[in-house]
């Protein structure tokens, strides 16, 4: 048996311990019985963002956005589409910086939309600007090393 990772719901942000051998049988939640490993986006707030960071064994990709930024809206489904292909491999969330401005300030946001990947709760990588979701990949994997 496997030693067993910590993984964040995207749904209801509540740490699931998964065994590493079964991340490919798409795990529920064991708290809201949603999938945890479909490329589902994690919506956070001021309070949520430092744990889901830092308690995920999965690397986590923080988009800071903002609902009348041009380029934000422009890049959402570019998200998303980028979260279902890395599914299982990086955990997705998106946090608005209108709603979470402690957040933004202790993560020092000045220009949205801002990318920031957390790799075992440490900041590993930073990019600000929009960006198609092939080029998303191409930046993760090349922080990931994939």
């Amino acid at each position: 048996m496997s030693d067993p990772l910590q993984i964040k719901c995207p749904h209801c942000l509540r740490t699931n311990r998964v065994p590493a051998s079964r991340l490919g049988e798409q795990p529920n939640c064991g708290a809201c019985k949603k999938p945890l490993l479909n490329g589902d986006v994690a919506t956070l707030t001021d309070a949520a963002v430092t744990g889901f960071a830092t308690q995920s064994d999965l690397p986590v990709l923080v988009d800071f956005w903002a609902s009348w930024c041009g380029p934000c809206k422009t890049m959402a489904p570019e998200f998303q589409q980028a979260a279902r292909q890395w599914a299982g491999k990086v955990a997705f969330a998106k946090l608005n910086t209108e709603e979470a401005p402690q957040a933004s300030s202790r993560y020092g946001i000045r220009s949205i939309p801002t990318l920031i990947l957390f790799r075992g709760g440490q900041e590993v990588a930073r990019q600000s600007g929009a960006m198609p979701a092939s080029q998303l990949s191409a930046w993760l994997s090349q922080h990931l090393g994939r």
